[in-house]
């Protein structure tokens, strides 16, 4: 049935995210492989780390593959088989659809990935001395959340563009684990400006580049945000 509202749009597209397997898969892995790998590279330190707060939150490199493929299945199925057609016959407002959309990628991103950013915190305060302060911790643990949704929200836009989960998994995951590790150890060039580099810096304790933990989230947001209105473009411009 047709309808206007945005509510009943948001609630189609939450039922469609709690009922696959592969939604519910990625979104639990964000939590299991961000505290893992933290509390991993965390009981390794003997002390004298340099970056504490990085160390405990040394996880969400990995994290950010489950955000990632949270995004992509959330709106690549859409594109296979027609079921687009389906969902604009439900909700034939696009932006009302793309909207509703993006929500529940969002919403349960960022819930988890909250939840996920406390618990590292927590689990990285825990083993002092080379733990990071209960300050540091709470900006880690916010920054966690924020830049988590702000990966999936990418991950989402640049689909839409390309209307294939496979083609925007086969850019964003080599990119986020050869590229910037190559270019890793660089800073004051236009790498730190990347969508990965600048919204981690506010997992660091001490940052030597030209943007703060908030700038570099702010940067992050741009390039969430670029793709997103891409991705709007994209769909208003090409048939279901």
């Amino acid at each position: 049935m047709r309808t206007s509202s945005f509510t009943p749009a948001l609630h189609t597209e939450w039922i469609k995210t709690r009922t696959l397997r592969s939604q519910i898969g990625a979104l639990c892995a964000i939590p299991l492989t961000t505290v893992a790998f933290s509390a991993l590279a965390a009981s390794g330190t003997d002390g004298t780390d340099s970056d504490p707060l990085f160390s405990a939150f040394f996880g969400v490199s990995f994290g950010q593959i489950a955000a990632i493929a949270f995004g992509t299945t959330a709106v690549s199925g859409e594109f296979r088989n027609g079921a687009l057609r389906v969902s604009l016959a439900s909700v034939p407002h696009r932006g009302r659809w793309f909207a509703a959309k993006l929500a529940v990628v969002a919403l349960p991103v960022l819930v988890v990935a909250l939840a996920t950013g406390l618990v590292t915190a927590a689990l990285g305060g825990a083993l002092p001395p080379s733990g990071p302060s209960p300050a540091q911790g709470l900006r880690g643990a916010l920054g966690c959340a924020v830049y988590l949704t702000l990966m999936a929200l990418l991950a989402a836009g640049l689909t839409t563009v390309l209307r294939s989960g496979v083609a925007t998994l086969s850019i964003l995951i080599p990119f986020l684990l050869i590229v910037s590790f190559v270019l890793g150890d660089l800073s004051g060039n236009p790498a730190d400006f990347l969508p990965d580099r600048a919204g981690q810096v506010v997992l660091h304790s001490t940052w030597d580049g030209a943007l703060g933990p908030w700038t570099g989230l702010a940067v992050a947001a741009l390039w969430a945000v670029a793709a997103l209105l891409a991705g709007a473009w994209r769909l208003h411009r090409r048939d279901a």
